[in-house]
């Protein structure tokens, strides 16, 4: 069959291997047909990943091989989108673009020079040494470092960061995340910038002479009974003997250590096929496992990277910069309390509190959202004070908590309660309850509702953006709200706006409070509904 190229995606024949799709001789991306794609009349439709798409607007020579680049199911100029320039996947500076092995877009090493690629790797013999001489504990090379070293002597062309791994002698999950902070407070005091993924998981971030920034991860491994687990998700059998004492590795003329048995390690984490090249692998992680690393090392953050593209992508000039119509409402309700932006996004709301005269906080899981609004807030004058507050960490809940029951505060909260699981739900109310009940503040919602009398078949009931907001049930909520010690003195049901401001059918607003345990019961609420 012929492999056709269109703005829906790629059209090509049925098969279990991976292909490479290259943009004039440039390297964007890596599929395989039967995993990645839906049946259509004629072979598989592989779609474009959301992370390309913004880029898909111009003519450009698309060429499709395997792995080799013997096999060419593709190579020929296409016109995608509307545009009628090059096509061409590029950061702000020009620089080569392609998505990695967890779907973002970053500089691979194979669009990397030889002398920033020996930044890299000093830097990685730099955490290293940093590792073993000031936190006190040995790691190795690992993942696609340690597949490049003994697959290719080289880094992997289509690889982007670095992966080391330490083995902790801890088999207690609250061990192990005391090791980790250890960790991370000693790699700060030697001055490395770093970021904190999970309770056993840190990315060291290193500036490079071409303005990028490559990570270096930092995984936790150990065993519990027979059963060894590794960050990221991996577990399964493999015993210490594999691991300890370390061997010695070559990769670009440094030295490294290795697992005692590299060849078992790369089997454990890739399969018996790792020895066969393959950009477009992934994980096949055991349900089982990854539950218990979920539980055990880290809140559930399964969406962020998801909002980190919307936020990142053009749809977010779609989300107005004017205050929304719920601001305006809540804004003559704030006195003289300053108010914190609960999953403020864009901080259209929080940057308009701010411009209002009041004080004012703005909190996101996203570190993109976060520093959009940083940026905003400079470039307009403006105070306010950002912060990341993941709602399904306990850690991050009970520190923000903490720090708002010395400082009173009311909570602000639009369009976040249908991005939230259940779990997380019930750290909110954890949260306003410590944060609400000394200070006398209210914790305002809004969000798009579950309501009987609009069908589900009636416009305006589609919830956006798709896949990353639900609507929530407002009985619910309530209850959720009720169990934690707090009062709801204020709840309506109307047709309102979505995050765009899009007209929406059924949107509930909530004021509430948590009264201190000492005060007397206030009075019954008001409901309003249409």
């Amino acid at each position: 069959m012929t492999t056709v190229v269109s703005d829906d995606g790629i059209l090509l024949p049925a098969a279990s291997r991976p292909f490479l799709v290259e943009i004039d001789g440039h390297y964007v991306w890596s599929l395989t047909p039967d995993r990645d794609g839906v049946r259509r009349s004629g072979g598989v439709l592989v779609p474009w990943p959301g992370v390309l798409r913004p880029f898909l607007s111009g003519r450009g020579r698309i060429r499709i091989t395997d792995t080799t680049g013997e096999e060419v199911l593709h190579d020929a100029e296409v016109g995608l989108g509307a545009g009628e320039g090059p096509l061409a996947v590029v950061d702000a500076q020009g620089n080569r673009l392609s998505v990695d092995k967890v779907g973002h877009l970053a500089r691979s090493f194979a669009d990397t020079g030889e002398a920033v690629q020996q930044e890299i790797l000093v830097g990685t013999r730099r955490a290293l040494d940093d590792l073993r001489e000031h936190a006190g504990v040995n790691a190795y090379l690992n993942y696609g470092a340690l597949l490049g070293a003994i697959r290719e002597g080289r880094m992997l062309a289509h690889d982007s960061d670095t992966d080391l791994c330490y083995l902790s002698d801890h088999t207690s999950p609250a061990d192990i995340i005391a090791e980790s902070y250890r960790i991370s407070r000693a790699m700060r005091a030697l001055g490395w910038n770093l970021l904190r993924m999970s309770g056993g998981d840190i990315k060291l971030l290193l500036p490079l002479s071409d303005g990028r920034i490559c990570h270096i991860d930092v995984f936790v491994a150990f065993h519990v009974g027979d059963t060894f687990f590794q960050l990221g998700n991996r577990s399964g059998s493999l015993p210490r003997s594999s691991i300890e004492p370390f061997s010695t590795i070559e990769l670009h003329g440094h030295e490294f250590p290795a697992p005692r048995d590299p060849e078992a390690m790369l089997a454990f984490l890739y399969g018996p096929h790792w020895r066969t090249p393959d950009p477009s692998f992934r994980y096949e992680d055991p349900p089982d496992g990854v539950r218990r690393l979920d539980g055990w090392l880290r809140g559930f953050r399964s969406e962020m990277g998801l909002w980190t593209g919307f936020l990142n992508g053009p749809r977010v000039t779609d989300v107005p910069r004017t205050a929304s119509p719920f601001a305006r409402w809540v804004e003559p309700q704030l006195g003289d309390l300053p108010v914190l932006d609960l999953g403020t996004g864009t901080g259209r709301d929080a940057l308009w509190f701010a411009r209002q005269g009041h004080r004012t906080g703005a909190v996101d899981f996203s570190r993109a959202g976060l520093g959009r609004v940083r940026r905003l807030a400079r470039h307009r004058g403006l105070e306010v004070e950002a912060g990341q507050l993941i709602l399904g960490e306990l850690r991050s809940t009970l520190s923000l908590g903490t720090r708002l029951a010395r400082d009173p505060h009311h909570l602000y909260a639009r369009h976040l309660l249908g991005c939230l699981d259940d779990a997380a739900l019930d750290q909110l109310w954890l949260l306003a309850r410590m944060a609400l009940r000394p200070g006398g503040g209210s914790l305002f919602l809004e969000f798009q509702a579950v309501d009987d009398q609009v069908p589900d078949t009636a416009a305006g009931t589609a919830v956006e953006p798709d896949g990353l907001v639900r609507r929530v049930d407002p009985a619910a909520v309530r209850a959720g709200i009720e169990r934690s010690g707090g009062i709801v003195e204020r709840i309506t049901l109307a047709p309102g706006q979505d995050m765009f401001d899009h007209p929406d059918l059924a949107v509930c607003r909530i004021r509430a409070v948590w009264p201190a345990p000492t005060a007397p019961a206030s009075a019954a609420p008001t409901e309003e509904t249409r």
